[in-house]
């Protein structure tokens, strides 16, 4: 037998569990017929049944403690730069750390963010990455392929949810790279970078 959500939601509704712009939403949505099947329920059972709702909702684990039992994983990719850098604890992101500098030391060839890297190699590190571990880039997969790395700094970049000069800015960027001269521009550039959050200004 399939498990009819209906009447409990009813019965929610009915003894005040959800707010009363829920109720009014909902009401115009339900058929007569369908709540006037629904039994009433004895009022110790409306008490037992509030008592484990509540009892439930307030013993919900909190988000720290899913996190340290290694429960919830916090995402890297496609994830907030000021929300991942408070969750993290870090003044840049760890992945961008990582693969600046080992770019430094190994990456001088042409085209090293022109290029792309092998796909699955990418997709590998991108997974290490979201997993909250740090690849050791330094296996041979990755000094062959060198270009996968700079792919993962382009992806991470990509998929911020507000791009790195963000979309606040945007107009601002703009208009100082339509600046006459070189000097004009370098000059209302700098005054813009000024004004990005910290996390995106680091």
């Amino acid at each position: 037998t399939t498990f009819n959500i209906l009447p409990l939601f009813l019965f929610l509704l009915q003894v005040g569990f959800f707010p009363s712009e829920c109720v009014e939403l909902i009401n115009d949505k339900v058929p007569q017929s369908v709540t006037n099947s629904v039994p009433k329920p004895v009022s110790k059972k409306h008490g037992k049944l509030i008592t484990f709702l509540r009892t439930f909702m307030k013993s919900r684990p909190t988000k720290q403690k899913l996190k340290q039992r290694g429960i919830l994983k916090e995402r890297v990719f496609g994830c907030d730069l000021g929300e991942h850098l408070l969750n993290s604890g870090h003044d840049v992101p760890q992945v961008l750390k990582s693969c600046t500098e080992f770019i430094e030391k190994h990456g001088i060839v042409d085209g090293i963010y022109r290029l792309s890297g092998i796909a699955s190699n990418i997709q590998k590190l991108r997974h290490e990455f979201d997993s909250e571990q740090i690849p050791d880039l330094t296996k041979d997969i990755y000094i062959q392929d060198i270009h996968c790395v700079g792919s993962l700094c382009k992806l991470y970049f990509r998929e911020l949810p507000n791009p790195l000069l963000t979309y606040q800015l945007y107009e601002k960027f703009s208009d100082a790279v339509s600046a006459a001269t070189d000097e004009e521009r370098l000059v209302k550039i700098h005054d813009v970078i000024q004004q990005l959050p910290p996390p995106h200004y680091r």
